[in-house]
């Protein structure tokens, strides 16, 4: 993918976060409280702030974790819809630029993240 760091993927994002995903960027220094919020069900939210990600530098339109973001992230612009199933996110501007080869691996990978993901907020709720 050829992403054009536009923003708008991080524009007022509810990427979901793994427990591996939230390991990975404490493991990196920051606090979990600065970058994720538990919404009522259980699932690890990625927090805004000024209607961004807390990880995306609107001056220098890049990302401050690139290296270490969320799995939801890599994955990205690949998505799960409830209706038509595996689809690019029609709001990436580089969606173009994916391969159909890249979308169904990418798409594998986001069916599995949303398995994990749905399982750890089920045992956050018990």
């Amino acid at each position: 993918m050829r992403c054009s760091h536009c923003g708008v993927c991080c524009t007022e994002t509810e990427m979901l976060l793994s427990k591996y995903d939230i390991k990975r960027l404490v493991d990196k220094g920051y606090r979990q409280n600065q970058f994720v919020r538990f919404d009522k069900a259980g699932y690890g939210v990625l927090k805004n702030r000024e209607g961004y990600c807390v990880f995306y530098d609107r001056v220098k339109r890049r990302c401050h974790v690139y290296l270490d973001r969320p799995s939801g992230c890599r994955v990205y612009p690949v998505i799960v819809d409830d209706e038509k199933g595996i689809v690019l996110d029609a709001i990436c501007e580089s969606r173009n630029s994916i391969s159909e080869e890249e979308k169904i691996l990418k798409g594998k990978r986001v069916v599995k993240l949303l398995e994990l993901i749905d399982f750890e907020a089920t045992h956050r709720r018990s």
